[in-house]
C-alpha cells in the first residue's frame, strides 16, 4: 500500500527524526508533532511540517482529524524505567493516556496504519529466559513496561472496535547516532560514549553483568518502514537475540575512545532486569526483517558520530 502522508509522534527524537528522514527519502509528506520536552529542534528533518505540542495537549484530536494522514508513528513517550519507578502516575499519563489518545483519533480520522514503538525488554521478568518470543506472556516488572503493555492492548481494542489497522514494535535497546547524550533518555552506549569522549569516569550499575539486546537504530527504521508497506497487523519483535553484558560494551567503548579507564561500579537501579533479549524470528518470517548491523559496526559509527557531534554540544 502506497502512503502519501505520514504523522510522527516524538519526531525530533532519537530513533522518531531517523523516521521521518527514511519517509522524506521515500518523498512522503511528513508531520510532526513533538512537545521538545527530549527530542531536539536539530534533528528535525527541514522538509518536515513541525507542530510543536504535547500528546496530552487538548487540541490534538482536533489536529489528527485535520491532517488526516495516511499512516501513524507513534514514538512520542517517556522512556526511562527509573522515572516510571519514582513517578508512576506520570509515566502512564504519557505512555499510555498519550498513545490512547494519538490511537483513537486516529481511528476517527481514518488512518490505514498506526505503527507503535513499544519495549520489548520491559515486557519480561528474570522469571524467563532470554531471548523471549511474541509468544511469551508479558509480565512487566516496572511501571514503565506496565504502561507499554497496556497501551498495546488499547491497540487491539480500537482494531478490534474501531477499525485501526496497527503494528506494535517491540524494541529491543537502540542505540546510535543522535541518542540522547545526557538524561535519562541516553542509553548506555551514549552515556559510555559521550563521557570517554570527555575525559571523564563511566560508572557502570550493579555488578555490570547484566545482559541487554542492542540494536542499531538504522536496523531500526527499516523494520519501521517494512511495518508500514507490508499488509500485517500485529506485534513483532525487534532486536538481535544477542545478549550482551555492561562490561563487554565497557571494554569496546573504551577501546574505540581511546580511552584508557579501569572499571567503576556504583548500586544497581531498582526495577531493571538482569537479563535481555529479542527473538526476531516473527519479524524474519512476516515483515522480511532482520538486523544486519553487526555491533562492533554500529558501536564504530556510533562513537565517531559523538566524537564529531559532542565538541558541538
Amino acid at each position: 500500500m502506497k502512503h502519501k502522508t505520514a504523522l510522527v509522534t516524538g519526531g525530533a527524537g532519537f530513533i522518531g527524526s531517523h523516521v521521518v528522514d527514511a519517509l522524506i527519502k521515500r518523498r512522503i509528506k511528513v508531520y510532526v508533532i513533538d512537545d521538545l520536552s527530549t527530542g531536539k529542534k536539530a534533528n528535525l528533518n527541514p522538509n518536515a511540517t513541525f507542530f510543536k505540542m504535547s500528546v496530552l495537549h487538548p487540541g490534538l484530536m482536533r489536529l489528527v482529524e485535520k491532517l488526516k494522514p495516511d499512516v501513524v508513528f507513534h514514538l512520542a513517550a517517556q522512556i526511562d524505567v527509573r522515572c516510571s519507578v519514582e513517578d508512576p502516575p506520570g509515566d502512564a499519563e504519557i505512555n499510555v493516556m498519550g498513545t490512547l489518545r494519538m490511537a483513537h483519533a486516529s481511528a476517527k480520522a481514518g488512518v490505514k496504519k498506526f505503527i507503535f514503538t513499544s519495549s520489548g525488554g520491559a515486557m519480561f521478568s528474570d522469571d524467563i529466559r532470554p531471548p523471549y518470543s511474541e509468544s511469551l506472556s508479558a509480565d512487566p516488572i516496572a511501571p514503565y513496561g506496565i504502561a507499554k503493555r497496556a497501551a498495546e492492548m488499547y491497540l487491539a481494542f480500537e482494531h478490534r472496535i474501531h477499525g485501526l489497522p496497527y503494528v506494535v514494535l517491540r524494541l529491543a535497546n537502540v542505540y546510535g547516532p543522535r541518542q540522547a547524550l545526557s538524561g535519562g533518555y541516553a542509553g548506555v552506549i551514549s552515556k559510555f560514549s559521550q563521557t570517554m569522549l570527555a575525559g571523564k569516569q563511566c560508572m557502570i550499575t550493579g555488578t555490570g553483568r547484566q545482559t541487554r539486546d542492542y540494536v542499531y537504530v538504522g536496523d531500526v527504521v527499516r523494520a519501521q518502514m517494512l511495518a508500514m508497506e507490508k499488509g500485517v497487523t500485529g506485534l513483532f519483535h525487534i532486536g538481535t537475540g544477542v545478549q550482551t553484558n555492561v562490561n563487554h560494551l565497557f571494554k569496546k567503548i573504551n577501546a574505540l575512545t581511546g580511552s584508557k579507564q579501569k572499571e567503576t561500579h556504583v548500586v544497581a537501579c531498582q526495577g531493571e532486569v538482569m537479563r535481555s533479549a529479542l527473538d526476531a524470528r516473527k519479524a524474519g518470517k512476516e515483515l522480511g526483517w532482520k538486523a544486519e548491523v553487526p555491533l562492533d559496526d554500529g558501536l564504530r559509527r556510533t562513537v565517531e558520530w559523538f566524537a564529531k557531534h559532542a565538541s558541538k554540544k
